[in-house]
């Protein structure tokens, strides 16, 4: 699975920010996309120690959730830590984990932020515009944005705005925990987003794609720090 478009990583943080804005013209905020056959999960993990990044990649049968494959890739970080270009820190070793996949997703959710960003361009929509995939940004925590408490109740949503706009829903995915902030991140319409990771929920309060993807990349790290032991 290559990138529709040359990726650009070797920027200075002011050329990444730059090249954000430019590149957010390319975000499709609507559904352009057909059967959705497997969607695959992706997350990240480092090490602090000798900044080494572990990406993971598991493909789902879909909407069974049945796993059919996963992939993993690991690089050293080059990219400075920048709040607001975590893609282009994140973003190589991620593509890198794809390109090993041998069965093609349909449909991406990234352990992170889409539309809700300080430049409308986080990563899920970055490697959505990148592979020209359906992507959706699952995150945990906020990073830009405000919002009113969602009901208490599975499948309660509040619209998550930022300067204005809604970027994003605000997802209870289970009776009284903690929601999930669900944003577009390329070719998916923010109504529809929150219906898939919906079904991709299997009693957890992430959706099974993110959180196994998490599983794996922190399982990839903890085994890199026992063999430099």
């Amino acid at each position: 699975m290559k990138p529709r478009l040359r990726p650009r990583w070797n920027v200075t943080p002011r050329q990444a920010a730059r090249l954000q804005e430019q590149m957010r013209c390319r975000v499709v905020l609507e559904d352009s996309f057909g059967a959705i056959q497997y969607v695959a999960g992706a997350d990240l993990a480092f090490t602090l120690e000798d900044q080494v990044a572990f990406a993971g990649v598991i493909v789902y049968r879909f909407p069974e959730l049945i796993e059919v494959e996963r992939q993993m890739a690991e690089s050293r970080l080059t990219f400075p830590y920048v709040p607001g270009l975590l893609s282009f820190r994140e973003g190589p070793v991620l593509l890198a984990a794809f390109a090993k996949l041998r069965t093609e997703p349909d449909l991406i959710l990234i352990d992170g932020h889409g539309r809700a960003h300080p430049r409308l361009f986080g990563i899920a929509s970055h490697i959505g515009v990148l592979l020209d995939k359906p992507t959706i940004g699952c995150a945990k925590s906020l990073l830009v944005g405000e919002h009113k408490i969602p009901g208490s109740r599975r499948g309660a949503t509040r619209p998550l705005v930022y300067r204005g706009e809604i970027v994003g829903q605000v997802l209870r995915t289970r009776d009284n925990v903690k929601p999930i902030y669900v944003t577009t991140g390329h070719r998916v319409s923010t109504p529809t987003a929150v219906r898939l990771v919906m079904q991709c929920l299997d009693g957890f309060r992430n959706p099974k794609p993110t959180r196994e993807a998490d599983r794996y990349v922190r399982d990839l790290r903890r085994a890199h720090q026992a063999a430099r032991q």
